[in-house]
């Protein structure tokens, strides 16, 4: 159930890119106790993303996911730019994170609802 919508301007190879998803899975299923096998993550670039009046490297992500915690939104941003920073070289004050906790009502999988 937890979501991570990547959008940059910063263009990865097609391995670099399948790296940073793998990666970016197994770190939100560690840092949410969640399974991985309800993680999902997208990678998207946007060369028309720009952030503070510059098109340097930036990136806007969204983290949703069912029963997620306010109190943990800062550690998460914090690996979150981590991450971007490792494999995208993004620095962190060029990245939004927008979080949303999703009630399990408005969250559908497998033909249902969690």
């Amino acid at each position: 159930m937890p979501y991570l919508k990547i959008k940059t301007n910063h263009p990865l190879n097609a391995a670099q890119a399948e790296q940073l998803l793998e990666r970016a899975s197994a770190r939100i299923a560690d840092a949410l106790s969640k399974p991985e096998r309800y993680v999902m993550v997208d990678y998207s670039v946007n060369p028309q993303l720009l952030f503070s009046g510059t098109p340097a490297p930036c990136a806007y992500v969204e983290l949703k996911s069912i029963g997620l915690p306010a109190s943990q939104t800062r550690d998460l941003s914090e690996k979150i730019c981590a991450l971007l920073g490792t494999e995208l070289g993004i620095a962190a004050d060029r990245i939004y994170i927008e979080f949303t906790d999703v009630p399990r009502k408005f969250w559908g999988w497998n033909g249902s609802t969690f």
